[in-house]
């Protein structure tokens, strides 16, 4: 796994994050301390999820047709899987924060997303790429 991308959250008690990582998104679990923090295979990146006592403090900034939460993290997946997490999630009790939607239709940065809140407050953005190909050009 070179490359990959490394990001270390308050995950609250870590065993009801497990629930929400592993059993609802599908992840699987790595290296850990009990007790304290563990890995998590989010689509091929390093997520901690760290014990803590506090939750994600955040806003709502405007993007194209709706305001998204910030902070926010999440993964661009192929349409089989992004189709497949959103089967687990609506068969769960977990509920859309925004539910799923398109943005920037009819432009090369289509997109289908969907926003949702962890058991800590962490809010993850799971989309879908129409051309994913052209996610680092620049807007014209």
């Amino acid at each position: 796994m070179t490359n990959c991308f490394h990001l270390a959250i308050p995950a609250g008690n870590i065993k009801t994050a497990l629930g929400f990582y592993c059993d609802i998104l599908g992840c699987k679990t790595g290296n850990q301390e009990e007790g304290h923090w563990i890995d998590i295979n989010f689509w091929g990146n390093e997520l901690t999820l760290h014990e803590t006592k506090t939750k994600q403090v955040r806003e709502r900034h405007a993007v194209d047709m709706g305001d998204v939460c910030v902070p926010h993290f999440g993964v661009h997946l192929e349409p089989n899987d992004f189709e497949e997490v959103k089967k687990r999630i609506e068969s769960s009790d977990i509920d859309y924060m925004d539910n799923p939607y398109r943005r920037f239709k009819g432009s090369k940065f289509e997109q289908e997303t969907f926003f949702i809140e962890d058991p800590n407050g962490n809010v993850l953005e799971i989309k879908t790429m129409s051309h994913p190909e052209v996610l680092f050009e620049v807007a014209s």
